[in-house]
């Protein structure tokens, strides 16, 4: 903030009610002295609020707000006070002492916001840790989705692949059955077209496996998640729900529930703004939208190795049935071939769905 005579009061109003401006500018011109608004964003040094007594700096109505050097620059509700520049230089240590006008309720806000105090009294402090704590969950969440989104580029890959394998089957039927159409090199270009397809298609599969080097496995996600809510620890109190309901073997399905019976320990201070409150119930809400996001991730996850798994199964009795209706010959190379490809894709499937199989049966109920 700006030490000038004209930039901080203009400064320190932007964003200020209508009411509070007309009031701090007829402030201003009273006491012929810059003015200043409440704003919980200012750059205030913590070593500027060290060992500062906040019922002393309430009943004598100023709050220091800039450091430089030997000057400090204070907030006060009555500039004229005799006794306010003596108590600056003792509890601040400063040789010059500049004054900006400010409301009364504006400074109990700033001291409440700003001097350190046990937990449950510091109100701004309190909302700019859930704020950092829900900025925490968010990129958590938004590292989900894109996660989420690999998995739907994967099975649109898969969407190819098998439409290339059908193409390679449809082909291999019709070679073998060549008697019986008047096209005789439709079955080498759908062959030829479908074995094109599944290369596009494995190569892309590929290509988005390998950009996730190995993927995070659904043990990693859930830890992560856990980490991300770690606030509650520090700002919320959570109960062990009623009697006789059964513990969830997962970690992921204890945290659910747990997120679901929470209760606030922190009392909030009587004159303290509703939004205080909001604040802690935003953060649980964000909280809980996390393991939901957690959830649907391994759900994805879990579609995604099904989609392997149905398409592999289909393909290897594809490759079976044709082996055993045509015989063995030059053709059941193919045979062999979507044999081979459906083994290969139910067997990276169960590496997919496996693993996050206990977590389905364990989802908390919406």
């Amino acid at each position: 903030m700006t030490t000038s005579s004209d930039a901080p009061e203009a400064a320190s109003l932007r964003g200020a009610p209508a009411w509070k401006e007309e009031a701090l500018q007829a402030l201003s011109v009273c006491f012929d002295c810059p003015s200043v608004a409440f704003d919980e964003r200012m750059p205030i040094p913590p070593e500027l609020l060290a060992g500062l007594d906040g019922p002393e700096l309430s009943r004598q109505g100023w709050f220091p707000l800039i450091r430089q050097g030997e000057r400090v620059v204070v907030a006060a509700a009555d500039p004229l006070d005799p006794a306010l520049e003596g108590a600056v230089r003792r509890a601040c240590g400063a040789q010059t002492v500049e004054v900006w006008v400010s409301l009364r309720e504006d400074i109990d806000w700033f001291i409440q916001d700003f001097l350190h105090a046990p937990v449950g009294v510091l109100i701004g402090t309190e909302r700019t840790g859930l704020a950092a704590w829900r900025t925490t969950m968010a990129q958590w969440r938004t590292r989900l989705a894109c996660y989420r989104t690999d998995l739907a580029r994967s099975r649109t890959f898969l969407a190819v692949l098998r439409w290339g394998l059908g193409f390679v089957a449809l082909g291999d039927v019709l070679l073998r059955a060549r008697g019986r159409t008047a096209l005789a090199y439709l079955p080498v270009m759908m062959i030829a077209a479908g074995l094109c397809l599944a290369l596009f298609g494995f190569v892309g599969y590929l290509r988005i496996r390998r950009s996730r080097h190995l993927a995070p496995g659904h043990t990693t996600i859930v830890e992560v998640t856990a980490a991300t809510l770690r606030f509650v620890e520090d700002y919320q109190l959570i109960d062990c729900g009623p009697t006789g309901m059964p513990l969830k073997k997962t970690m992921l399905g204890r945290l659910g529930d747990q997120l679901t019976r929470y209760c606030s320990i922190l009392p909030t201070p009587p004159d303290s703004r509703e939004r205080t409150h909001l604040a802690r119930e935003r953060t649980l809400l964000a909280a809980q939208r996390t393991v939901a996001g957690c959830y649907r991730t391994l759900f994805a996850r879990s579609r995604t190795g099904l989609a392997f798994i149905r398409t592999g199964a289909a393909f290897t009795g594809l490759g079976l049935g044709l082996t055993g209706y045509f015989g063995l010959g030059v053709l059941s190379l193919l045979d062999g071939l979507l044999i081979l490809a459906g083994l290969l894709m139910i067997a990276d499937g169960l590496g997919w769905y496996l693993p996050v199989r206990k977590e389905q049966s364990e989802a908390p109920r919406a």
